[in-house]
């Protein structure tokens, strides 16, 4: 089944929206949890830190008692006692009075400040400073970080190496985190053989997309799972509606375009729902997407430049969002190096080499030419609403990494 009507990229974007799925949350131990994306709000179980504690390898004392102090002018002072880290002291500093303490340790008694051991000399308990400090000095305060009861993260939060650290002060040794969606891969084609360094059979080719599509949802924070089908309407039927029961969502490659043996459309139109096939697109017209078994179904083309186009207008920001994660292209200006043509009613994607001032699209870039993709770091939009761009003119480019989860 084809839809002989183009539909936008920004309306075929829309009816993916319209139908954006979600996870479920699990509980998971929080060394596992990096690069997940929180299902809760997290509220601190603890002040952190949790006493006064000191910031510097030094000496506690009371910082009025430093005032004056200096090279030609040094104080004496007598040495109570040592804390290290992980310790504490149970005297109380007098006037004139220091406690050895090392960082971490919290402060004892009667201290307001601590003097680093730089500005010192020490003979046995008789200590001799040279500086002088203000109250407060060189304190970390109990609480600074973070407040018992207080929210410190909310839901919907990307849980990076810095968020793990805030969560484990907190207190939680586990952490709620929505669940990755689990993808079925569906590779069409009977042309399609394994990698191989034999001779390859006349009208083979070797089956690239597994990898590649496979490695673009586990850099959109999912797993994926795949399975080959020929191109028969019973087998690829069969491989989507078992996948339909036992994954949240449904990729396929090959099978979209207008041409024998091309059935993907056709299973989803019979087990479901198609939202569009067709999109006024450059590379990957063909696209398609549907509902079966209230699963989403993406159908790629099986040309790899195209599908890995393909993922990244419809389906990875569909993966990230049934994480909870929002997701929308980081767009920055460049400058073209090249003049580049297109048409009105059409967006284009094309691959380009981009740095901090230009953008310079790469010159053979058909959709079957994987070639491109490596070469290139980045795309150059142009919106449907152009004609293409002059030398010189201002491009939107969108840098592959700031795709990444």
């Amino acid at each position: 089944m084809f839809l002989s009507k183009l539909d936008s990229l920004s309306n075929a974007v829309k009816l993916i929206g319209d139908n954006q799925r979600f996870t479920d949350c699990e509980e998971i131990p929080i060394g596992e949890a990096h690069k997940r994306v929180l299902a809760e709000d997290i509220m601190a179980f603890h002040d952190s830190p949790p006493f006064d504690k000191s910031a510097m390898d030094g000496f506690a004392l009371i910082a009025e008692d430093t005032f004056g102090a200096s090279n030609s002018a040094p104080k004496e002072f007598k040495i109570l006692d040592a804390i290290g880290a992980g310790d504490f002291s149970s005297k109380k500093v007098s006037q004139n009075e220091a406690i050895v303490i090392a960082t971490g340790a919290p402060i004892p008694e009667g201290a307001n400040a601590v003097l680093m051991k730089e500005y010192t000399t020490a003979d046995g308990e008789d200590l001799t400073i040279y500086s002088q400090v203000t109250p407060g000095e060189n304190i970390s305060p109990k609480s600074e970080d973070i407040k018992k009861g207080q929210k410190i993260l909310d839901k919907n939060t990307f849980i990076r190496y810095q968020e793990l650290g805030l969560i484990a002060s907190a207190g939680y040794d586990t952490v709620k985190v929505f669940k990755k969606p689990r993808v079925k891969l569906v590779i069409t084609g009977n042309e399609l053989v394994e990698p191989t360094k034999e001779e390859i059979d006349k009208a083979k080719i070797i089956n690239s997309n597994q990898f590649t599509i496979k490695a673009m949802v586990e850099d959109s924070g999912a797993v994926c799972d795949i399975i080959h089908a020929g191109d028969s309407f019973e087998e690829v039927r069969e491989a989507v509606l078992e996948a339909a029961e036992e994954y949240d969502v449904i990729m396929t490659t090959g099978g979209t375009a207008i041409s024998k043996g091309d059935v993907v459309l056709d299973v989803v139109d019979d087990l479901g729902e198609i939202l569009f096939h067709g999109v006024a697109i450059r590379p990957g017209k063909p696209a398609g997407a549907g509902i079966v078994n209230d699963k989403m179904v993406f159908t790629f083309s099986g040309q790899p430049v195209a599908a890995m186009s393909q993922f990244d207008m419809f389906a990875r920001k569909f993966l990230f969002e049934m994480q909870g994660r929002s997701f929308e292209y980081d767009i920055v200006e460049r400058t073209s190096q090249l003049k580049i043509p297109s048409q009105l009613g059409r967006t284009d994607f094309i691959r380009a080499v981009s740095d901090e001032l230009n953008a310079k699209h790469v010159l053979n870039r058909g959709s079957g030419i994987i070639r491109s993709m490596v070469e290139a770091n980045s795309y150059i939009i142009i919106d449907e609403n152009d004609e293409g761009y002059q030398k010189g003119d201002l491009v939107d480019v969108v840098f592959f990494d700031s795709l990444l989860w």
